[in-house]
């Protein structure tokens, strides 16, 4: 082949290539500008726990993320506090999109102080709006029956965490410590919701209660209050707004034997409630009362229905993919694995977490 020949070849293989990347139609021009999916104000972003040494949001952003949990001490919170607290996410490029607000005993028990306790909620409730927080989450549990857990070996000597009722629900109520029934809890509830929305529309502060997590009917004498869907449903009603919303838990709907996809649907297209997202995996024995938590690739759960099911409703808020599993790597590093949970995980554990739910995240938008 002639030199001349081989100049003309290339320049008209370069051509058509050139041609075809310029080309609107084109397949490959137009997953290339897909790609990868963009992340919005209407998409999920995903957190993990706030807090530790520079180093440690340093490497949240490594790995990906721009959003994060914080924490803002006890309260009544300030604008002064939450600036403070969330500046050093802000110096490693997160933003911080809810924190766990505590002082809540007396609001639950119907103790002497639970005006008091209140009137901190709508101080701190005010000084999250001025401050630019989005969601305050919390819980109302009267007493947590964390003595069901154990650990359990899983995949390649990794740690589980199983909970089993049986170990636990004859423990009597704890010395000194009173017990409620629910219908107590809801009345208690409702006045406490009905002072702290109104204030939560105005600061434009979604709260987010999560449910009762072992969903067990009892502990230590105290009746649940949210361990059932149809309870879930009561507590949105008491004062219906988005504004009181919950912390929806994937992991904890299919525990209480109810299909994620489905209540995912309920809590957020019907009622816009989803006001944070836990995102993880069990598996379930006997619904309530026994069943494993494991990592997010195993389990009852289908973690990419419930994915795109979330992002078809153009959920905009925090989604946090917790609970992760204990690992060599963690174990083996320095001070070990600090977690309350029986076979929980650490650090690196929690980057696989992440990449996981990026990985889902991505996919559900591609779709």
């Amino acid at each position: 082949m002639s030199e001349k020949v081989s100049r003309r070849k290339l320049m008209q293989v370069a051509g058509v290539a050139a041609l075809a990347a310029s080309t609107p139609d084109s397949a490959e021009a137009q997953a290339m500008k897909n790609w990868p999916p963009a992340l919005g104000n209407d998409t999920p972003k995903i957190v993990v726990g706030g807090g530790g040494p520079a180093e440690r949001l340093r490497l949240w952003k490594q790995v990906g993320l721009d959003y994060i949990m914080g924490g803002f001490g006890r309260a009544p919170w300030t604008v002064e506090s939450i600036k403070a607290g969330m500046a050093p996410a802000e110096a490693a490029g997160l933003k911080v999109l809810i924190a766990m607000h505590g002082g809540m005993d007396d609001i639950i028990h119907g103790g002497p102080n639970r005006d008091a306790e209140i009137e901190n909620w709508i101080q701190s409730i005010r000084a999250a709006g001025e401050a630019g927080l989005d969601v305050i989450e919390y819980n109302f549990y009267a007493h947590r029956l964390t003595e069901g857990y154990r650990e359990q070996v899983g995949r390649g000597g990794s740690g589980y965490t199983a909970y089993d009722y049986e170990l636990s629900k004859n423990l009597p109520p704890l010395d000194g410590a009173k017990t409620s029934t629910r219908a107590q809890q809801l009345d208690r509830a409702k006045y406490f919701l009905e002072a702290v929305i109104p204030e939560a529309e105005k600061a434009n502060v979604r709260l987010a209660l999560h449910p009762n997590d072992p969903p067990v009917p009892t502990s230590r004498g105290n009746e649940q209050l949210m361990n059932t869907f149809a309870h879930w449903k009561d507590y949105l009603d008491l004062v219906k707004s988005p504004h009181n919303g919950m912390t929806w838990d994937c992991g904890v709907t299919r525990e209480m034997g109810e299909d994620p996809v489905t209540v995912a649907r309920h809590l957020g297209r019907d009622r816009d409630c989803i006001n944070h997202v836990h995102f993880r995996n069990v598996i379930v024995r006997k619904p309530y009362v026994d069943y494993t938590e494991v990592w997010l690739d195993e389990g009852y759960v289908n973690m990419f229905a419930v994915m795109r099911e979330l992002v078809s409703q153009r959920y905009p808020r925090s989604l946090y993919p917790e609970h992760p599993r204990a690992i060599d790597l963690d174990r083996n590093a320095e001070g070990g694995i600090r977690n309350q949970y029986a076979g929980g995980g650490g650090t690196a554990a929690q980057i696989y977490n992440v990449a996981y739910a990026k990985a889902m995240l991505q996919a559900a938008l591609s779709v």
